[in-house]
């Protein structure tokens, strides 16, 4: 009776998911701010056991209801589902001296062959010269290490109002129970409003060969039951900590068996 009651729940879970087609953007806020998260994989169907090389993308963007200056985004983490995993074995690292200060097109020359995705980045810059941050610029995800650690480094640049290029190093750590593998980033802090941060977007995903095997630097499976051809499940956690706030979101999407 339970197992059939089971059934039934996931049944109806699915159903509707399917019919809502999943909100592709999630909204949370606190107070007067606001932040919209987005989120995907690719492809969604999966085999139900082993795994295949995926891509992820995860966004966010800010804002505030009475249109104030936001406070100041300290810090980003985006937690993935442990049914994915991250290999980055075999593939070249690059380093954070060989990236920064660079153009996107210095980065590539240095780094290409670690290069695991790309995204963009938005701030509102009000004083150019105190500003880290370009007010929008094209974002590269490069597989690095720092201090003997794995790290991804997401290196912006963009030469509005003036050619500026930052690099926030994301720290990988593993984790347990829903999310597997934890991503942090710290931004570099900034003084006299000179700057604040609006938006970025990341997609991550690349395959690569070690030997005569062909990896994925993400790969995942679909946990459906058995019976069932797909299954909703917690996607990715983003939280979003500003100096007094924390904003996040878990962003549900659906799999389907191969």
């Amino acid at each position: 009776m339970s197992r059939r009651r089971g059934a039934s729940a996931l049944a109806v879970l699915l159903a509707v998911f399917s019919a809502a087609g999943i909100v592709r953007a999630e909204v949370v806020q606190k107070g007067n701010l606001r932040a919209y998260f987005t989120g995907e994989l690719h492809p969604r169907t999966l085999p139900r056991k082993g795994v295949a090389p995926i891509s992820v993308s995860i966004g966010g963007r800010i804002k505030t209801t009475d249109r104030s200056v936001p406070p100041q985004l300290r810090s980003i983490a985006i937690a993935l589902n442990r049914q994915g995993r991250l290999d980055y074995r075999g593939l070249p690292s690059c380093t954070l001296d060989e990236i920064q200060p660079s153009t996107s097109q210095g980065a590539l020359a240095a780094c290409r062959d670690s290069l695991v995705g790309r995204g963009d980045f938005s701030a509102n810059v009000v004083l150019p010269q105190q500003s880290p941050f370009p007010s929008r610029g094209r974002l590269l995800a490069f597989n690095g290490v720092l201090h003997g650690r794995p790290v991804i480094f997401a290196h912006v640049y963009g030469t509005d109002p003036v050619p500026t290029s930052f690099t926030l190093p994301f720290e990988i750590d593993s984790t347990r129970g829903t999310y597997g593998t934890v991503l942090r980033g710290r931004l570099p802090e900034v003084t006299g409003g000179a700057a604040y941060v609006t938006g970025f977007s990341l997609d991550l995903g690349r395959s690569f060969r070690v030997g005569n095997s062909r990896h994925g630097y993400l790969s995942a499976g679909c946990p459906a039951p058995k019976g069932f051809h797909g299954v909703p499940f917690a996607f990715a956690r983003v939280s979003l900590r500003f100096a007094k706030r924390t904003l996040t979101s878990v962003l549900y999407r659906t799999c389907k068996v191969r």
